[in-house]
């Protein structure tokens, strides 16, 4: 169990004879400007205004924005990239998704699986994503998903931060082998408990799985991540069980619920108990706002459902919220490409978050909320924390977040692993300037 806690401050900053890295005249995403980041082995030693020091390598930032690296707390690594295998999803349903999954599953090979995986965090690097939560279904006897990602796991070490979570997606009681399949993920190395308490045969089995797994997760000194109330139903209500499980075991601040999608369709003086109480046992909550709308209202006809969890609500209770893709072209989504300011900007939408203070939340929701959930070490963008960053072309988060800003240049450990041209159309238009960058910038 890794302390969620970032790095104490390091004692006043002594420049060495020569830094590996000086970062200039950066905006930070707390709206300092003119920021200079100083790297040495592989750490942030200094952050500064101004700062001067001799540099093996020095990176003007000319003003744009440098953010902590990008995290998404809710994955399905072991499906990605697998769309149009069998089939298509032609409905884009849910269960035609779970239908698909079923008839792929006999047919994947590690190989393939290792493949898909590479090239999806291939993509995720290029768009400044360096740590993601995937869960891994262990329902399958051969764990053959599970081999295949732990092995990804090893490979992307140097450069991103992957976290497994043991995922019984036939269900923990429903599938009488599930249990053991998934201590033995546990044993093969998976860092965290997973569970789908909605998905079991009765609201009782529901509960027990939680309680199960979580008594597991305890047990073993683990996180805790469910699947939880994905559904339409207002009496879906697992996340409760989840929460008290949570202060029975003294789990707090190590369990999160995904998706919480049955929340939208509680009434609300029921919610307004329920909050207070996952505030008390510090329950993190991951929303996946791509597909939770997507996937959810499809029974209803008008008025429509938007099938988000309340996430304004849970921050002003003063839950730790992320936003998370969940799936990028596997059988339930056919789209994506590992942007989690695509993420940040749907979850923007639909849950109204259009105040100043709430969409920098949106932007903290895919950067520093999800590195609490997953017990990152080290991450942030102060003195002691891990040399890893994203130059931004936008301004400032929201401006971020507007643009689905482009991914200049990347950073893991003080070390360039991706840069992308910026984007500039050229405009041939009488009296107007010959390139425009979308960038709002003050006059003059």
């Amino acid at each position: 169990f890794i302390s969620p806690h970032f790095p104490p401050l390091l004692p006043s900053f002594t420049p060495p004879a020569m830094l590996d890295l000086l970062v200039t005249h950066a905006t930070l995403p707390d709206g300092r400007t003119g920021m200079s980041i100083a790297v040495q082995n592989g750490r942030i030693t200094e952050v500064a205004a101004g700062l001067a020091a001799p540099a093996h390598q020095t990176v003007d930032a000319q003003g744009l924005l440098v953010s902590p690296p990008f995290v998404d707390a809710h994955f399905h690594m072991d499906a990605t990239l697998s769309y149009g295998l069998p089939r298509v999803n032609q409905s884009g349903t849910l269960l035609e998704g779970i239908a698909l999954w079923g008839e792929l599953k006999p047919d994947l090979t590690q190989e393939a699986l290792v493949q898909r995986a590479l090239a999806y965090c291939d993509w995720a690097v290029g768009k400044g994503l360096l740590a993601i939560r995937s869960h891994v279904d262990i329902c399958d006897p051969r764990l053959l998903a599970v081999e295949a990602l732990l092995e990804v796991k090893h490979q992307v070490a140097p450069y991103l931060d992957l976290q497994l979570v043991a995922f019984p997606q036939d269900g923990a009681l429903r599938d009488p082998q599930a249990m053991d399949k998934l201590q033995r993920a546990l044993d093969m190395g998976v860092d965290v408990v997973g569970g789908i308490p909605h998905f079991e045969r009765t609201m009782a089995d529901g509960a027990l799985s939680v309680k199960l797994l979580c008594e597991l997760a305890a047990e073993r000194g683990l996180l805790v991540d469910m699947h939880c109330d994905e559904s339409d139903d207002p009496m879906s209500r697992h996340i409760e069980t989840l929460t008290y499980e949570t202060q029975r075991l003294g789990l707090q601040g190590r369990v999160t619920g995904s998706h919480l999608t049955s929340m939208h369709s509680m009434d609300n003086y029921y919610v307004s108990k329920l909050l207070p109480l996952m505030a008390e046992a510090q329950v993190n909550v991951v929303s996946n706002p791509l597909i939770n709308i997507t996937l959810q209202g499809r029974g209803d006809t008008y008025p429509k459902r938007r099938g988000m969890t309340r996430v304004p609500e849970m921050l002003a209770h003063g839950l730790t919220v992320a936003l998370g893709q969940d799936c990028v072209m596997d059988p339930w989504y056919s789209l994506g490409s590992g942007d989690m300011l695509e993420v940040a900007s749907m979850g923007l939408h639909v849950a109204q978050m259009t105040s100043q203070a709430a969409m920098r939340q949106c932007f903290d929701a895919v950067t520093v909320n999800p590195a609490k959930i997953l017990h990152l070490d080290g991450y942030g963008l102060a003195p002691g924390c891990w040399a890893d960053f994203v130059l931004l072309q936008a301004q400032d988060p929201v401006e971020a977040i507007r643009l689905r800003a482009t991914r200049l240049q990347v950073y893991r450990r003080g070390k360039l692993l991706a840069q992308t041209p910026a984007a500039t159309a050229r405009l041939h238009l009488p009296g107007r300037p010959a390139q425009t960058d979308w960038l709002l910038r003050e006059p003059g």
